[in-house]
């Protein structure tokens, strides 16, 4: 099966809309399969569709530093999304050509994080429900949101993201934490060049995406370009993503 590969930068405003654009669209039929990776630039954070804006993250830090943040049609959690250290995923598919059941999704998909982490010679592993560790601390994360017949799943590989700031714009529960046995983020994430003693670089890390998800779904891809009808429906539901209805309704 041949995938389409869409490879591209925006703000966290613009790269939600076009995930959200091609769920709507790829549930019409309108747009193949597709694996898009992105980076947000400036850097940003999106948080979850069913979280609390002042419970997931630190407005005051996100403010003094004119940060960008938005929430997402996805579940899961608040993530930084540093341009200069992290790469996103989205995965919009055929329930069909994926799993049906929710659970054996998340794997599937993710173990093309875990393949692509293991071409630096690093042991990854999958834990349910949507993370992939190494040596026991997150290094990426997914979230998922569903049509009737189409999935889109999207997350994050952080390679050389600043955990200093991850720290100061993302809140975790103290029960979280305690459950966790640990006092604060910075001991539960790691990144590639944490664990590797060197910066990977963005190109090489975009490659064993590439390769860790041909594997993981066993497809081959045709590089391609959003379409016009796309960057159209994107650009009308950026000013939602934008919008203070949308980003402080919970």
């Amino acid at each position: 099966m041949i995938w389409r590969l869409v490879i591209g930068e925006g703000s966290i405003y613009w790269n939600m809309a076009v995930d959200e654009a091609m769920l709507v669209l790829h549930e019409k039929g309108l747009i193949p399969n597709t694996l898009r990776i992105y980076t947000m630039k400036p850097s940003g954070v999106t948080f979850g569709y069913f979280q609390r804006v002042y419970d997931a993250i630190n407005l005051e830090f996100l403010r003094s530093r004119n940060m960008n943040y938005t929430r997402r049609i996805t579940g899961g959690g608040a993530v930084y999304h540093d341009m200069d250290g992290e790469i996103t995923y989205s995965v919009v598919a055929r329930i069909d050509n994926i799993s049906w059941d929710i659970l054996e999704s998340y794997k599937i998909i993710c173990q093309g994080i875990v393949y692509a982490i293991e071409e630096f010679g690093l042991k990854a592993e999958y834990k349910p429900i949507n993370d992939v560790l190494v040596n026991g601390k997150k290094i990426s994360g997914s979230a998922q949101a569903r049509k009737k017949h189409s999935l889109l799943q999207h997350g994050t590989l952080m390679y050389d993201t600043d955990l200093n700031t991850l720290s100061n714009v993302i809140k975790i529960p103290k029960e979280k934490m305690l459950a966790h046995g640990i006092k604060s983020i910075r001991e539960r994430v790691t990144t590639l060049s944490l664990e590797l003693g060197y910066n990977p670089g963005y190109r090489r890390v975009v490659s064993a995406l590439i390769n860790g998800f041909k594997k993981a779904l066993n497809i081959e891809f045709e590089r391609g370009e959003l379409t016009p009808m796309e960057i159209m429906y994107a650009r009308k539901l950026v000013k939602k993503y934008r919008s203070k209805e949308w980003i402080f309704k919970r």
